[in-house]
């Protein structure tokens, strides 16, 4: 099928620009490797642009001094536009990213319903009075940070940049997007939609290039006044050092090595199920992905069959096709070291179960296709067992205590997230406090809402996306005392 190649431009001051070399980037379906469109390949005088337009528009009386009220009524606007646009920019999704247009869809209900979440919490925003020695007043005020840097990454582009431009706008930042330079196309469609929906110029900035060029300037810019950040440990670590040079705020989530933990007592179809989806759910390019499941030696043979069979029976293929349950990842290189871990499972000791190669239909020929990936005898100590694999490899273990479990589960140096299944309460609470994740789920998986609370223990972060929270990280405190005698 033959797909009409669109060319975008970047958003900067209100104005939509190409590059200032005039280059630009190809984007590729990865389903097929077919270029489906064009974006400025943008410079540092670009990002350096972008910069000076956000701090224009943070000190302009149009943005500083607007009612909070109406701030939230520009969200509720940008809410009703991703609605209405919401085929189009699943769509986009989908052929940028890879995964299945079920996915990408409720990708974009998701940060629809973050849109409308800050969007009633932009006029909450309170300080306080404080009780000090007499004849004084003394309050606090909650002002923004000023031109805030989001670093998107590629794996759930519009969820996770709708994430943090929602709390940023609320709280009266300006912001300047930089979306992964591989899917950055719903993130351009996400500044048109902000644009419509009433930001004044240079408030919503989309900046797209390289990371080594165009991120790397924004981190280290001295006017930048906040950092988010969505990646590896390792960007982050050098994401910290930019940002520490210039004592700029950061907020991180760095990825995972997420457990999941089964019971005897635990609904096993039901969790069965959700081992599967919460590995293989966008080809398991996930930072809250499930990718270790320590399963009870009472339960682990037959959970374990199951769960082959079942994996087995998926179809991969393109993303848009409907009888689709699990796209390509989303670029070759990723293709190639998602390959690459599994060899070194092979070659470590660790048994393949199922999968480990590219699909053999010769129709995903073309396409970064790999089969949906389980091992089992994996050990901490293996690099399938320990490093974040951000593909659909799932590792099992058996285990024949509670204690053995949280032990195995907590020897990483990620926490994120995790998962238990149970159907004993105490059990649930215990193993949950035990933990050294930033959240837990107890009888299901991948869930999330744009009100509760989103970080990661150890290496996994620094923190808290989403939730009334995520507006401290989105402000300052200014404390102010006046003398009444």
């Amino acid at each position: 099928m033959t797909v009409q190649l669109q060319r975008f431009k970047m958003l900067v001051g209100g104005e939509w620009k190409d590059s200032s070399n005039g280059l630009a980037s190809s984007i590729l379906d990865p389903s097929n490797n077919q270029v489906i469109a064009e974006v400025p390949r943008a410079t540092k005088q670009d990002a350096r642009a972008a910069v000076d337009a956000a701090k224009t528009a943070f000190h302009s009386p149009e943005w500083r001094d607007m009612d909070s009220a109406k701030r939230g009524r520009i969200l509720t606007k940008l809410t009703g536009l991703v609605r209405e646009n919401s085929d189009e920019l699943a769509r986009l999704e989908t052929m940028n990213e890879g995964k299945t247009l079920r996915e990408s869809k409720g990708d974009v209900a998701w940060a629809a319903r973050a849109f409308e979440y800050f969007a009633g919490l932009a006029d909450k925003i309170e300080g306080e009075t404080i009780p000090v020695p007499p004849r004084r007043l003394n309050y606090t005020l909650k002002e923004p940070l000023g031109v805030t840097v989001h670093i998107v990454p590629w794996n759930y582009p519009i969820a996770l940049a709708a994430r943090s431009l929602a709390p940023a706008l609320a709280a009266g930042n300006t912001v300047v997007m930089k979306p992964s330079e591989i899917t950055p196309l719903t993130a351009i469609k996400l500044g048109e939609l902000a644009a419509k929906a009433g930001t004044p110029k240079g408030v919503v900035n989309v900046v797209t290039g390289s990371g080594s060029e165009v991120g790397a300037h924004l981190v280290s810019d001295k006017d930048v006044d906040g950092i988010i950040f969505t990646g590896s440990d390792e960007t982050g670590k050098q994401v910290m050092e930019a940002a520490a040079r210039n004592v700029t705020h950061v907020l991180m989530e760095l990825g995972g090595k997420n457990p999941h933990i089964v019971f005897p007592d635990a609904d096993i179809p039901k969790a069965i199920k959700a081992v599967k989806d919460g590995i293989f759910t966008n080809a398991g390019q996930m930072c809250w992905a499930g990718s270790r499941a320590f399963i009870h030696e009472s339960i682990y043979e037959g959970f374990v069959r199951e769960l082959v069979d079942k994996t087995a029976a998926m179809r991969i293929g393109p993303g848009l096709e409907d009888s689709t349950e699990m796209g390509p990842v989303a670029s070759k290189s990723r293709q190639d070291i998602v390959l690459g871990y599994v060899k070194d499972g092979t070659e470590e000791g660790a048994k393949l179960l199922h999968g480990g190669k590219k699909p053999k239909d010769p129709r995903l020929d073309k396409g970064n296709f790999v089969e949906p990936t389980i091992f089992e005898n994996v050990t901490g100590e293996m690099k399938v067992g320990s490093d974040e694999i951000f593909g659909p490899v799932l590792s099992i273990t058996k285990f024949k205590t509670t204690d053995e479990a949280v032990t195995m589960a907590n020897e990483t140096d990620y926490g994120l997230y995790g998962g238990i299944w149970t159907s004993n309460l105490k059990t649930a609470h215990d193993v949950a406090s035990r933990l050294e994740v930033g959240g837990v789920a107890i009888n299901e998986y991948l869930v999330t809402f744009p009100q509760t609370p989103f970080g990661g223990y150890k290496d996994s972060g620094i923190g808290h996306e989403n939730g009334i929270r995520a507006l401290e990280y989105y402000t300052r405190t200014k404390n102010v005392s006046v003398n009444l005698g």
